[in-house]
């Protein structure tokens, strides 16, 4: 009678999900998920990639002459400073879709339903997070052949060309810990969407990104050398060879040591959003 019970018992009482293997296992299989989630909606992926290609065309043919770097106007001296630019803002705004994404499986009751099962904890965000990397290197991918077609090269060699794309990765796959905090904190996917895109904006735009941050006022140029995202823009300047001859980093640390600086920063917000996202995990409800 007690081998009975204890039999039922174990069948009915998911066992929770310990250790590291048990965990990487868990979010693999969370990443698959929604990887064929994205596979069998593919407007997801098509209008994720129409964005950045819009702004690689707007930018370059609309500011290209018009904006001075390293003190000259040439177009294809633009065109070359803006595309890492182009490349950060690309995977800074995957966040939106990462939030509004677990925002509409907390909305739906899914996550409930995950958090019912014997699976590693936190294994549902970093499966999501890893689904969105993936999605992010795709479109990478394709904003780098179009920056290819409109005249856009690197002049380093190709280690160096492929560390600067796995920062920008990095730095997506960071930011991508914003977005599941936020898609955890808000009631709607329009509200994980737009809680993921107002920061944005200002975090984007008072950098290095599309200007030369040494033109802004003495306030906003500070914010913009130490903004995580002018780190990587800068780091990949220097990565993809795109920095305009006679350009001056700034003195500010980040701008000397950029690409130290934008491990640091990618690592530090991975560990605090994480952590502030799986804690959120265990209290959140539908």
């Amino acid at each position: 009678m007690s081998a009975a019970t204890d039999t039922v018992a174990n069948t009915r009482a998911p066992r929770s999900g310990g250790g590291i293997v048990q965990s990487i296992t868990d979010s693999l299989v969370i990443a698959k998920r929604n990887l064929i989630r994205m596979m069998r909606i593919p407007e997801m992926v098509i209008f994720g990639l129409i964005q950045p290609i819009m702004f690689v065309v707007l930018f370059t043919y609309v500011f290209g002459g018009s904006i001075q770097v390293g003190g000259s106007t040439s177009p294809a001296a633009y065109r070359e400073f803006l595309m890492a630019g182009i490349f950060a803002q690309t995977v800074t705004f995957a966040t939106a879709g990462a939030g509004a994404g677990i925002a509409d499986d907390m909305h739906k009751g899914l996550i409930d339903r995950f958090r019912s099962l014997p699976m590693a904890r936190g294994a549902v965000l970093t499966g999501r997070t890893l689904a969105d990397l993936v999605q992010t290197a795709l479109t990478l991918v394709v904003l780098a052949v179009v920056a290819l077609i409109i005249g856009w090269r690197t002049h380093e060699n190709i280690g160096k060309v492929l560390a600067g794309f796995a920062l920008l990765l990095l730095l997506g796959y960071a930011f991508s810990w914003i977005g599941a905090l936020i898609g955890l904190s808000v009631r709607t996917p329009e509200a994980a969407t737009s809680g993921g895109l107002i920061w944005l904006f200002p975090l984007t735009f008072i950098s290095n990104a599309f200007v030369d941050a040494n033109q802004m006022p003495s306030f906003l140029r500070h914010i913009a050398e130490w903004n995580p995202f002018s780190a990587t823009v800068q780091a990949c300047r220097e990565l993809f060879g795109n920095l305009p001859p006679g350009f001056q980093a700034a003195d500010a640390w980040p701008m000397q040591h950029p690409v130290w600086a934008s491990l640091l920063w990618s690592v530090l917000i991975i560990v605090v959003f994480r952590t502030l996202a799986v804690r959120k995990y265990r209290n959140a409800t539908a």
